[in-house]
């Protein structure tokens, strides 16, 4: 027996105007819908619609995780300080952490991620190598300080996430344990009807090597991706890649100097030399942790500061002030060369590649030089990939131009390796009778973000159209107005839920069937009955929410046919 939801009785207040806050889609419709309400910046009341859909999706997520062994538990959210500063993310975090003191002065936080507290949690409860391999999983409230919350449940303060840790004795199995998940993943979405794509990514704060996305394309995402259209390369921006090609500088005749007054921008340099933008060298001073570095790119690209900053954690990154100009002869403002710098850490670009000659700062006020070569007039310290990526740039793998796409984030897993194990000295009794230390895989799928993943991708004109895996029900009846229709649809939804398929029933007295029809498009359950003009016959027409594909079926034809699916 399958459950009958009336409206009569259901806590749902559907709105015909989309709230003033509202940007994407997801937003304006889970709120119109009646399935959240905001409770204040970032923060969300899941209302009986939207937590139905929200277990349906744990449900999934659980299914499959069970499928591979892994274990659930449930820790805590209000965590001790301790471990993460341990660990060196209480600093690395940031703002982004809800710091807290209990009534004695003792520091806690409410939990963005666990790894830390899953670690110790492995270090108390295995002791032997007999012990392992070990999957452990939860599905819980995580909490980030977000600086703006925004676009509904995409972006919020406080979210449904499911988080997901293996252990193992050897990077063979660790290896195992990360497909086991990737696969999992991929059964997963394709369940809840998401389109999806599996993109190299950067680990960022979580720490450790090997690192995959899982992105849903939606114009509201807040990840750019790139995909080529010619092989199996795909990416988040910020792991894309450019090689390494030195060049041969040897015929560059000597550094020169220009005078250029008045060029401090590549943009007035260009125009006074009448030389394209890609032919300087664009310099941008920052400081990494206090100490003032320099980062060369292509005058015609710009340095992507997220980029930058994923590759120097857990180091702070932030461009340099007026300040730091004062006292220091060799750093000129708006004409500065890699050539002559004292004691300055110079990263560059890939495309600064040894023998590549270009025009750039020459120290000087008012004066710039060309012919200063990679390699021969300065020597680079670092090589980063640290331009914005952009449409067109070659493939890292076959050459062919990129193309770039907007996603919403919904999974991310991490083959960590060896840090928090090394951190919390996570060593278990070998096979040989030595400690062994364990290695890691940190794996989440945001569960409430996938809620809104999914009205992203699947909503039209009218409203929400779920899948019928998440859906809050299977079918939508609707009473079209008079009294023996609305018998009539509640005595077919008795009778459908008898049968085990799961019902919204709309029996309001007093509400227009033009109204009924609008909430039914909007709610967005997979299939509308409607008790509607031949009710007198026994006669119902059913619709596919998502095709707009009607019959007219009996009422035990409804019945099998909405069983049978």
């Amino acid at each position: 027996m399958a459950q009958v939801q009336r409206m009569s009785r259901l806590m749902v207040k559907t709105l015909r105007d989309d709230p003033a806050d509202a940007e994407t889609l997801s937003h304006k419709l889970l709120v119109r819908a009646g399935y959240v309400r905001r409770n204040s910046a970032g923060i969300w009341t899941w209302l009986p619609l939207g937590k139905k859909v929200l277990d349906n999706i744990s449900r999934v997520v659980r299914e499959e995780m069970d499928a591979i062994g892994a274990q659930e538990v449930l820790l805590p959210a209000l965590l001790p300080k301790e471990p993460y500063e341990a660990s060196a993310r209480w600093e690395e975090y940031g703002d982004l952490l809800f710091r807290l003191k209990d009534r004695k002065g003792g520091e806690y936080l409410l939990g963005p991620t666990h790894e830390e507290i899953f670690t110790l949690v492995v270090k108390d409860q295995v002791a032997s190598y007999k012990d392992l391999p070990v999957m452990l999983y939860q599905i819980q409230t995580k909490y980030r300080d977000e600086a703006r919350p925004r676009s509904g449940v995409l972006r919020g303060r406080e979210f449904q996430m499911k988080d997901s840790y293996s252990f193992d004795t050897t990077d063979e199995g660790l290896a195992h344990s990360y497909a086991l998940h990737r696969a999992a993943y991929q059964k997963i979405f394709a369940r809840l009807g998401l389109d999806y794509r599996i993109v190299s990514a950067v680990s960022g704060a979580m720490g450790g090597s090997a690192s995959e996305e899982f992105l849903a394309p939606a114009a509201a995402g807040e990840d750019t991706f790139v995909d080529c259209p010619s092989c199996d390369y795909a990416a988040n921006t910020e792991a894309v890649t450019f090689a390494l090609k030195p060049v041969d500088g040897s015929d560059v005749g000597p550094v020169e100097e220009l005078d250029t007054p008045d060029t401090p921008t590549i943009e007035t340099l260009a125009e006074h030399l009448g030389v394209p933008a890609s032919a300087t060298l664009k310099n941008l001073l920052v400081k990494v942790d206090g100490e003032i570095v320099a980062v060369g790119v292509p005058g015609n690209r710009e340095v992507d500061l997220g980029k930058l900053g994923e590759h120097l954690a857990p180091a702070v990154v932030e461009l340099v002030t007026a300040e730091d100009f004062e006292g220091r002869g060799d750093l000129v403002r708006g004409y500065v060369g890699p050539q002559g710098l004292e004691k300055v850490r110079y990263i560059a670009d890939p495309r600064v590649a040894p023998g590549t000659a270009w025009i750039t700062g020459a120290n000087k006020v008012n004066t710039h030089a060309k012919n200063v070569v990679a390699g021969r007039d300065f020597e680079v310290d670092d090589y980063l990939d640290v331009v914005v990526v952009e449409e067109g740039d070659p493939c890292p793998k076959c050459g062919t131009g990129l193309k770039l796409d907007r996603a919403i984030e919904i999974g991310h897993i991490f083959q960590l390796g060896r840090k928090y194990a090394d951190t919390f000295q996570l060593d278990v009794l070998g096979q040989q009778g030595k400690p062994v230390r364990v290695t890691m895989g940190s794996y989440g799928i945001g569960v409430s973000r996938a809620v809104a993943a999914l009205a992203e991708q699947s909503a039209d004109e009218q409203g929400l159209c779920w899948p019928k895996e998440i859906a809050p029900a299977d079918v939508h009846v609707v009473a079209a107005g008079k009294a023996l229709q609305t018998e009539l649809a509640l005595d077919v939804s008795e009778k459908l839920g008898a049968a085990g398929v799961r019902v919204l029933v709309d029996d309001r007295a007093g509400v227009s069937p033009g109204v009924k029809f609008t909430d039914a498009e909007l709610i967005g359950v997979p299939k509308i009955l409607v008790a509607g003009r031949r009710s007198a016959e026994g006669v119902l027409e059913l619709k596919d929410r998502r095709t707009g594909e009607r019959e007219e079926l009996t009422v035990d034809e409804a019945i099998a046919r909405l069983a049978a699916e």
